[in-house]
């Protein structure tokens, strides 16, 4: 399967906002954490949105922000059809290049989500943790 990346608009806050609370309420339930919808509202406002297509569909989308260290994945959030064909994997490796400016790729991740395997097979190393979270991270060099 190919896929492409087009740019979130806000038309596209619905769909986001209700994959990634359907994909993560559980581990809010086990965290004890609260979803808020206006939350997720503001951070999509400050992010850097894109869109996850295969042809004309939307699999999935990710969410970004990033300083001068750092590219963050805030949000990476698959349609369970699309999962398991490799969309997060090349999703991975498309963002990796994007953080090769800042030199390091990071997220966070839920210690009771399956996907921090998909991290670890993309590259990425576990460098921290806080309550029910993993913190994880890329080297992410150009050649020069």
């Amino acid at each position: 399967m190919t896929f492409h990346l087009r740019a979130a608009t806000d038309q596209d806050l619905p769909f986001a906002r209700t994959l990634t609370h359907r994909a993560m309420d559980r581990y809010y339930v086990q965290n004890r954490l609260l979803w808020s919808n206006d939350g997720f509202d503001m951070a999509w406002a400050s992010r850097e949105n894109w869109l996850i297509c295969h042809d004309d569909e939307v699999a999935g989308f990710i969410s970004l922000s990033r300083d001068s260290h750092a590219l963050y994945i805030r949000e990476l959030h698959m349609l369970e059809a699309f999962r398991g064909l490799g969309a997060g994997s090349w999703v991975l490796e498309q963002m990796a290049l994007k953080a090769q400016a800042q030199g390091l790729l990071r997220l966070t991740v839920f210690k009771a989500n399956p996907a921090k395997s998909l991290y670890q097979r993309s590259g990425f190393s576990v460098v921290g943790e806080e309550d029910g979270f993993w913190r994880m991270e890329r080297v992410c060099r150009g050649s020069s």
